[in-house]
Formats: structure tokens, sequence, C-alpha cells
């Protein structure tokens, strides 16, 4: 009896096999969710400067604060909320993530494909270039434009974006090139079809499986790469608490006991970045029939 299922409806009843995918892709929804709420959710709104208190800066978790309700994490030197800055934080690194991801496969297969069908020249001198950028750690090279553009989150994804984007690139040559030479390429190449619609119809949607595992690995490494910067002091100002930024609030305060201001900011990061790896894996499992168990 053939399977009628759509491919889609495939994919997905091939996924929920996989518990611990499962698991890390309910984590990763409830994550966004949070994020997409928080306004909503949070107990204290953490960039209003009305509802903060010096007072209640640094205070330990359980603490019932001057504004009535409980701090469930405790506050950080500025006095916020810590729950609620955690969720807000969540909120920049996933939109710095995503936007750093779009934006760097958009241009990396832009590039990749381009290459990959022009050839010649054109080919060489966009590879060579490639490879250049991708002889730099990211992270230097991430360091290095956020140091000469300055602050601001526009910035930041512009360094995330120029760190990252090769990696898009060298994927969509790889998977471009090896659908180049088929037959079908060739006899759509033959129609009255365009170069630029043989492409988008053709090329493109082939090329997109191993970019979407790509896409999902380099999320997760904007927003690791954010938190680092902005534990350095080179990301976003200290006005929006990112969850780098506030893990370095509270770095200071880890050698007097003040652990959560850090501790906490932290574990929501591992468990973010954590997450979205295994549902990357998961996919990459998923599109490569060699590696499913």
């Amino acid at each position: 009896m053939s399977d009628e299922r759509t491919p889609l409806n495939r994919f997905w009843a091939e996924f929920r096999e996989n518990k611990i995918g499962l698991v890390a892709l309910v984590v990763v929804v409830v994550t966004i969710l949070l994020a997409l709420f928080a306004s909503i959710i949070s107990p204290q709104d953490p960039y209003d400067l009305a509802k903060l208190s010096l007072m209640d800066s640094r205070r330990p978790p359980g603490f019932v604060g001057s504004g009535g309700y409980t701090h469930l994490l405790g506050t950080d030197p500025q006095g916020r909320d810590l729950l609620s800055a955690i969720f807000y934080g969540l909120r920049i690194s996933i939109q710095i993530g995503l936007a750093a991801g779009l934006v760097s496969l958009t241009i990396g297969t832009a590039l990749g494909i381009t290459a990959a069908y022009v050839g010649g020249r054109i080919e060489a001198l966009i590879m060579r270039l490639i490879d250049l950028q991708l002889s730099f750690p990211a992270i230097l090279l991430a360091l290095v434009i956020v140091a000469l553009l300055g602050q601001g989150k526009v910035q930041l994804i512009s360094a995330l974006v120029a760190a990252q984007y090769a990696y898009f690139a060298r994927t969509a040559y790889g998977a471009a090139k090896a659908e180049r030479g088929k037959d079908y390429i060739e006899a759509a190449l033959a129609t009255p079809l365009s170069g630029r619609l043989v492409v988008m119809r053709h090329l493109l949607p082939n090329c997109m499986p191993p970019l979407i595992v790509v896409a999902t690995v380099q999320i997760a490494n904007s927003i690791s790469l954010e938190a680092t910067l902005s534990f350095l002091g080179l990301g976003l100002p200290v006005t929006e608490p990112s969850l780098g930024m506030l893990i370095a609030n509270g770095f200071p305060y880890m050698m007097s006991g003040r652990y959560w201001i850090s501790v906490y900011p932290g574990i929501s990061l591992i468990i973010l970045i954590v997450a979205i790896n295994v549902v990357g894996d998961q996919v990459r499992d998923q599109f490569n029939p060699r590696l499913r168990k």
C-alpha cells in the first residue's frame, strides 16, 4: 500500500520518533513563546526605569521587592527582576540570532549558487574570497567589525553576518555544483526559461535541505557569539538586557556569593543553544537517510 502522506507529514512523523529531538523542539518553541510574550508574563518591565529601585539591587532569589512581588530568581545590580530580564533577554538574543541567520543565509546562498551556476572567473573570484573568509575565526572577525562599527543591534547583526555568511556560501556552492551538471538542469536550460527562473525553480529548491541544517547551527552560533560579544562589552549597550549582558553584569559579584545574577541567565543561554543544536542535528538526520537510525 503506497504512502499517501505529504513530505511534510512524513518528515514530522519521522521527527517524532526521536524523543530527544522532540523534547528539544518543545524547548525551542516554549522559549520562543516566552520571548514573544515577555511583556505580558514578566512580573516587571526591565526597561521601565520608574519601576526599578536600587534598594532592590542584587537581592537573592525569593526576595519580596518594593514593587510588592516576589523576585523568584533574585535581582541584578540595577534592581531588575532577573526572571523578567531573562525573558526580555531571550527575546533580544533570539531576534539577533534569527536576523543574523536569515541575512547570512540569503547572502551566502546567493553567492554560492551564483558561483556554481555561472562558473569561470566569477566562480573562482567568489570562492577565493569565501575561502579567505573561512580562514579567519568567526569570533575574531566579529570582534574586529563590532569594534569598528560600535554598539547597537544593527551593528551587531552586521558583524555576525560578515562572520557567518561564508558558511552558507560554501554549503550552497557544494550543493549547487553537484546539481548543476545533472540532466534535469540541462533540460531546463534547453527550454525558453531564463537562467534566473531555472535557478529559482529547479536549482535553489534542491539546495535547500543542507542549507536549512546549516541555518539551525548558525542561528545557535549567532546567539552564542552575541552573548560573547556582549559579555566582553562589545555587543549591545547596558540598557538592553540580552543574556550575554546579564551574565556580564553578574560576573563581578560571583566571588561575593551573588551567583544568581550570572548563573540563571547562563543556564537559560545553554539550554537554548543546546536545544537548537539538537533540533538541527535531528533535521540533518532527516534529510540524510544514511544518518537515520
